[in-house]
């Protein structure tokens, strides 16, 4: 029989260090992660049986058994479900399977370094199963998938490495035996009924299938087998015995009454089914009925998953027909940026051998999810506006995607955003709460994209509309640039780009605009590759120069965004705005007026670009030379002081 022996790689013996004992007040989460793994292992069976009912064969009684041995010092694990090939041991047991040890550990050592509890990452990254060696100084897995004829055992005390090997097995599934520590490290109250009841009534109540455990219990004797007395009365009518006892109630929390279900319970199922510790934002608990009838029980973070924009992220819904698992990361529930949102849709009318591609067409699956996106929005648009807040921090990133994307309802969407402003600083402003606080004539609302806040609020693209009294949007999130491409208004108001376009403000008159058509002729020429127009600027009034672009054209940050992309981009042209008021323009003028060919006039536009590109954070080609004009600048200036 095949066996092999692997080391583990120095990233995981770092990871179960820190699991060991970063965890250690919260030794208890490994039972009810075991657990969980086994209920997991059982909805995929049930799931794949759908397809292949010869799998399951004659062992169709579904259970989770623990077995504490007090003699022995062990505790045992057991499920009947999809159980495990060699192959699929040493994926799964031999490794961080598909999160990534680094990941695991860099967000490990950030909540310890923060002083925070850590058992939300167990289950997060996926790695509940090591959680046995809080408690284990040695674990063994065996195992047996469906359909398969022979087993493995993989077996490993959490140090340096760990063995595998074929075994023959009987049953299908996977049974693991942790083997206790004791002394100082060890708890051998997990051998204990009363500690196992308790554990299982708090964290594991809720699981679908019944786990089972020998407990003593008391029976009557049959009257055949009772001793009798000299009076010929029994000495013993009752007799105890050990027989199996259901340590979870089994119930559907989503088909129960609202007013049944503790928040403490809510809060358990929450985190058995987003594999999460924390406690959820919020939740929406609905039975609905009509042309359709379905359960549905989501649930609102608190705290973004690490792998939140990772393309291969699961969605958290789970898809039940009548109290019958079906899929997970069922994303025909619920949009794309939706997707963070746990929970279970049980919808008694789906056929059991639903597939992804029915779903996708199936008018009732659309009727659920058209119904379940506009509760969301209703529960969220009802939140109070503190725990609101903490939730966009999380999630508004996510919650941005669906403007472009979710054609129908990105004005819901929009009425969920929040931004900085120039007038509410790093407090966030809703659009409906900017609107109603609109200057006196102003008929748009304005906006500016960058990289940074404080760049932003200093940007001289809001010098005229900050004397105007007008409030602007900061925007240093890269999706809105296709937020606001998509959103174009809202509530009747168009959205506008400080930095794009006409902002029909007051503009320079056509007797100024003529007085300077010379100088700015000769800006054009001698930037001629890099500005496409040189104009009298409406925007600036402090500045003496700022680069803008047509509406319709891309924002210098979603520029930056696509090359940072890796992206190729075509060169683009922008216009150089000049400030016709400021001294600087007035004296270049006379300058130019005097000698247009002299020298230094080619210098002096260069400088102007410059700026222009320096003010709105950019990079330009030849910082030298701009640190050589301003010296003599500097020289010149200071020469004529004291």
């Amino acid at each position: 029989m095949k066996q092999e022996t692997h080391a583990f790689q120095t990233e995981v013996k770092q990871m179960l260090h820190l699991i060991i004992h970063s965890l250690y007040s919260n030794k208890e989460i490994f039972l009810r992660e075991l657990i969980s793994n086994a209920s997991d292992a059982i909805d995929k069976l049930r799931f794949k049986s759908q397809t292949e009912p010869e799998i399951l064969g004659k062992d169709t009684d579904f259970y989770i058994r623990i077995r504490p041995d007090k003699e022995k010092k062990t505790l045992v694990i057991e499920d009947n479900g999809i159980g495990m090939s060699f192959e699929e041991a040493v994926e799964n047991l031999g490794t961080i399977a598909k999160s990534g040890t680094a990941g695991f550990m860099e967000a490990l050592e950030a909540t310890r370094k923060e002083g925070l509890l850590t058992p939300e990452l167990i289950g997060q990254f996926g790695v509940g199963f090591y959680s046995s060696f809080i408690v284990a100084e040695k674990v063994v897995v065996e195992s047996r998938a469906a359909g398969a004829e022979k087993g493995v055992r993989w077996e490993s005390e959490g140090s340096g490495e760990y063995s595998v090997a074929e075994i023959e097995k009987e049953d299908r599934g996977t049974r693991i035996t942790l083997f206790l520590k004791e002394g100082e490290e060890g708890d051998l109250s997990f051998t204990e009924e009363w500690t196992i009841k308790d554990i299982i009534k708090r964290h594991s109540d809720f699981i679908a299938y019944p786990i089972l455990m020998e407990t003593d219990s008391y029976e009557p004797v049959p009257e055949e087998e009772q001793e009798k007395d000299e009076e010929g009365k029994a000495k013993e009518t009752m007799r105890k015995v050990r027989k199996d006892e259901t340590l979870n109630s089994m119930k559907a929390i989503w088909a129960r009454k609202k007013e049944d279900v503790k928040e403490e319970e809510y809060t358990e199922f929450y985190r058995h089914i987003s594999k999460n510790w924390d406690e959820p934002a919020d939740k929406l608990h609905l039975h609905l009925e009509g042309a359709v009838e379905y359960d549905v029980l989501l649930f609102i973070p608190s705290k973004a998953p690490f792998d939140l924009f990772q393309r291969d992220r699961r969605h958290g819904l789970h898809l039940y027909c009548k109290r019958v698992f079906v899929m997970d990361d069922c994303k025909e529930l619920l949009p794309e940026y939706l997707g963070f949102i746990h929970g279970v849709v049980d919808a008694p009318d789906l056929d059991l051998n639903v597939s992804r591609e029915i779903l996708q067409q199936n008018s009732l699956v659309r009727n659920i999810r058209k119904n379940i996106v506009k509760r969301v929005f209703d529960l969220l648009s009802k939140m109070e506006e503190d725990a609101y807040l903490s939730f966009w921090k999380e999630f508004g990133p996510m919650l941005k995607a669906g403007i472009p994307t979710d054609f129908d309802n990105k004005e819901k969407i929009a009425g969920l955003l929040r931004y900085p402003t120039t007038k509410s600083g790093e407090k966030l402003k809703g659009l409906k709460e900017y609107v109603e606080n609109m200057a006196e004539g102003q008929e748009a609302i304005y906006y500016l994209s960058g990289e940074n806040l404080s760049a932003l609020i200093n940007s001289p693209h809001l010098e005229a509309l900050k004397a105007k009294d007008y409030e602007v949007l900061l925007m240093t999130d890269p999706v809105d640039e296709w937020v606001v491409d998509s959103l174009r208004e809202f509530e009747g108001k168009p959205l506008k780009s400080a930095e794009k376009g006409d902002l029909e403000l007051e503009k320079p008159s056509e007797e100024v605009a003529e007085s300077f058509k010379g100088l700015f002729e000769f800006i054009q020429k001698e930037l001629d590759e890099d500005v496409k127009e040189v104009k009298a600027s409406a925007r600036l009034k402090e500045s003496v120069a700022c680069l803008s672009a047509d509406a319709f054209a891309m924002s210098a940050f979603m520029e930056k965004v696509m090359q940072a992309s890796g992206q190729e981009m075509p060169k683009q042209k922008r216009v150089l705005e000049l400030n016709t008021a400021h001294p600087v323009l007035e004296r270049l003028k006379e300058r130019f007026t005097a000698d247009p060919a002299a020298p230094s006039m080619k210098d002096w536009a260069l400088m102007l670009f410059d700026l222009a590109v320096v003010s709105e954070g950019g990079r330009i080609e030849n910082p030298s030379r701009f640190s050589r004009m301003v010296g003599e600048l500097m020289a010149e200036n200071l020469s004529g002081s004291r």
